[in-house]
């Protein structure tokens, strides 16, 4: 006897993997909370797996619903491109969400401007905006993230990267800052107390680099784990904190602070936008890349 298979459960697996929830599933593809508990029991049956297990108050993944969310969900992603390819393309017709990874000052800067965007012309589609880990976890294989916004340094052969604007790391602080326009020059520079912005909680890098290189080093007095937050240090003392030049000039105009350039010849920062080679020709995705694209631009005065 021929296996009947309904092909509508790996849409219905895929949402409830993304959503780790029945009511979020239901939601999302219209229907009851009882007839999507009802899929979710057809699917662990097809599946051979609970798929889904509480673990508090929360539904978790299994780790066979981890290995193959991102085959189903790239199944599914070509499937509609198969029945859906002739048609034309209306953001306004898209539902459901994307996620972009990026570091939360650059989120800060450009966030605002691109939901505004977002929603005014695919006003049914959610944006989620992810924090950067401390470590590289593959999201973009995994299919966790749809775009990643930053200075790309890992690759894959399947990540598509696509070079943005190239910046600069500057000096910043509250006004009235006792060194004022020394701070412009090494050697007052050199008399402040600095705040390293880090994910990972390091206190050197590409800066202490070039001032070795020039037998002079500085006094880095703590380190904070995104811009934001020792933008916000910096606010309420006399610390030099740092941010980009362009990117996150808005975050910075909008909390008051000053910027002066680094008296030092250091490699400018490259951002750039990355994505998985699966979604290289898919419109939506190629829709929400344009966006980031012209936010970025009017956000960096590109």
């Amino acid at each position: 006897m021929q296996s009947r298979i309904d092909l509508n459960l790996l849409v219905a697996l895929d949402v409830l993997l993304e959503e780790r929830s029945v009511t979020g599933a239901a939601a999302r593809l219209h229907l009851s909370g009882p007839a999507m508990s009802r899929t979710l029991g057809r699917i662990r049956r097809a599946v051979g797996d609970p798929v889904l297990v509480r673990s508090g108050r929360a539904l978790v993944p299994t780790p066979r619903a981890l290995a193959i969310h991102a085959e189903v969900h790239e199944l599914v992603v070509r499937a509609r491109d198969l029945f859906e390819g002739g048609a034309e393309f209306d953001p306004a017709s898209l539902e459901g969400s994307f996620a972009l990874q990026a570091e939360e000052g650059t989120v800060t800067a450009i966030g605002g401007r691109l939901l505004r965007r977002v929603a005014a012309e695919a006003p049914g589609l959610t944006l989620r905006f992810l924090a950067e880990g401390s470590q590289d976890t593959h999201a973009l294989r995994r299919d966790a993230v749809d775009l990643e916004l930053g200075v790309i340094d890992a690759r894959t052969p399947e990540t598509r990267v696509e070079p943005l604007l190239d910046d600069a790391i500057v000096s910043t602080v509250r006004p009235g800052h006792p060194l004022g326009a020394r701070l412009a020059e090494l050697d007052g520079w050199l008399e402040a107390d600095h705040l390293v912005f880090s994910r990972r909680g390091r206190s050197t890098g590409p800066i202490d680099e070039a001032l070795a290189a020039l037998g002079r080093t500085r006094r880095t007095i703590g380190t904070a784990p995104s811009v934001t937050a020792a933008l916000a240090i910096a606010m309420d003392t006399d610390l030099v904190a740092f941010s980009t030049a362009r990117l996150q000039r808005p975050l910075v105009d909008r909390l008051g602070l000053v910027s002066h350039p680094i008296p030092l010849e250091l490699p400018p920062l490259r951002f750039a936008l990355a994505w998985h080679a699966r979604y290289d020709n898919d419109p939506a995705h190629a829709w929400l890349r344009r966006q980031v694209r012209d936010v970025v631009a009017e956000v960096a005065g590109a």
